[in-house]
């Protein structure tokens, strides 16, 4: 009885998505949990895992398919991999006294042109009951089965596909991409075309633009979301941002002093996010405003910490929330900010990863930004924006000193958060990282 790979809950009220790329062609052995194929949804990328070891037989829908939470997308025949490594039974030979029918060009059936090129090949690797045929010893084309499959289906010439493999060796991910890149050229229109001639005197000479100018490329439904939940965020509340600058000279020298000794002990080195994070905290604490959210008339406050740290993702900017940060330590921050940004890259991110956060910090500075306005991660009433640190004269005392400069930036819901709450929430942060003793003193 075969299995079923069926699109998985994803989360709450999403009921649809999109899919990405398959791992693996028709007719591969996979083993159990093992990756087959990215869908993304409205919040997030994923890979979807083989709920069984077997051979893929039957895939139901294509990348870019929208398919709905449930659906059966793919069927996986149960198999132990030696079975299917088995090889089939060689075809009868042909008896020596029998003649060989003559094709048209006076070669025996079967036997390809000299000429041939690699796609013939490869179309001609397909025989009876669809079992794939080995190259022959000349033959250039260097691909598993599985990959010259995928190549017969599709009528995609292996020379348009670059091989990674050693040599050169076509993989059936290789494959893939080759499709998808010739569907976005595909997809390109052209905007400048000549126009139908008119009936009456002949008009101007036009000149026509060769080539296509522009391309038209669906939004991602990541993208989809992140502009909607962006212009929520402007239509549903009064956004304001102030501004102040922080002193990072004491954070630095203390990751400089320690970074080694903190490196050895907790295999993870000292960030700066880690000390931002503790400070958002204590300033959370003393102006529990920016932690709520307006739900209908109501006011909900938070009296737990769960801070979102935006960073970028294989496939856009996510905000994958830290639970209960107030009780990390500043290894257990550094550890799980640095698993929740890989697993981001690697499109691994769950739906639980993103929800429910109540504070939001942007780091804009590790892209070279200099001053920004951050806007809001709705339903919460505050995000800060983090920048570059750059060296710049400043006052002390009555000396110009040179010192590691940032500027920070909090929008907030001016709804919720009064202007002056605001300020001293800022201004919060900036004494925390100034003096990062007040951090773990807790003052």
């Amino acid at each position: 009885m075969s299995l079923s790979l069926k699109v998985p809950t994803i989360g709450e009220s999403i009921s649809e998505a999109t899919l990405g790329a398959w791992k693996h062609a028709e007719g591969d052995y996979v083993n159990v949990d093992e990756p087959l194929v990215e869908v993304e949804s409205e919040k997030a990328t994923f890979e979807v895992p083989s709920p069984g070891a077997g051979i893929l037989r039957k895939i139901l829908r294509k990348a870019g398919d929208t398919v709905s939470v449930g659906e059966v997308i793919a069927e996986i025949e149960p198999a132990a991999r030696e079975a299917a490594a088995t090889p089939a039974a060689p075809a009868p030979a042909v008896a020596p006294s029998a003649p060989s029918p003559a094709n048209g060009n006076g070669r025996p059936a079967g036997v390809a042109a000299p000429s041939a090129t690699p796609a013939q090949a490869a179309a001609a690797s397909s025989g009876d009951g669809g079992a794939l045929r080995a190259p022959s010893s000349g033959d250039a084309l260097r691909a598993p089965p599985s990959a010259r499959r995928l190549l017969a289906e599709t009528g995609m010439p292996p020379s348009e596909v670059k091989g990674t493999g050693r040599g050169g060796r076509i993989s059936t991910q290789d494959v893939v991409r080759a499709l998808e890149e010739r569907e976005q050229r595909d997809a390109v229109v052209e905007t400048r075309a000549p126009a139908p001639a008119p009936s009456g005197p002949p008009p101007a000479p036009v000149t026509v633009l060769d080539g296509a100018r522009e391309r038209v490329v669906p939004m991602s439904p990541l993208r989809r979301t992140v502009a909607k939940r962006l212009v929520e965020a402007q239509s549903t509340a009064a956004i304001l941002t102030t501004f102040n600058e922080v002193d990072m000279s004491k954070v630095l020298a203390l990751r400089e002093r320690y970074q080694e000794r903190f490196l050895k002990q907790h295999g993870v080195k000292l960030g700066f996010m880690s000390f931002f994070v503790k400070a958002a905290i204590e300033a959370l604490r003393a102006f529990p405003s920016v932690n709520a959210e307006i739900r209908g008339t109501d006011v909900i406050y938070k009296d737990h910490y769960d801070i979102g740290v935006a960073v970028g993702g294989g496939k856009g900017l996510v905000v994958p929330v830290v639970r209960d940060a107030d009780r990390l330590s500043f290894a257990e921050l550094e550890k799980t900010i640095g698993d929740l940004a890989a697993r981001a890259r690697d499109n691994k991110l769950m739906m639980k990863d993103l929800e429910g956060g109540t504070f939001t910090i942007s780091n804009g500075g590790v892209y070279g930004s200099m001053l920004s306005t951050p806007i809001l991660n709705p339903p919460q009433s505050g995000i800060l924006g983090l920048h570059a640190i750059q060296k710049r004269p400043v006052a002390a005392g009555d000396q110009i000193v040179l010192r590691s400069m940032m500027f920070l930036a909090l929008s907030y819901d001016h709804r919720l958060v009064d202007g002056r709450e605001a300020v001293q929430f800022l201004v919060r942060i900036k004494e925390c990282v100034e003096e990062p003793d007040r951090i773990l003193l807790e003052i």
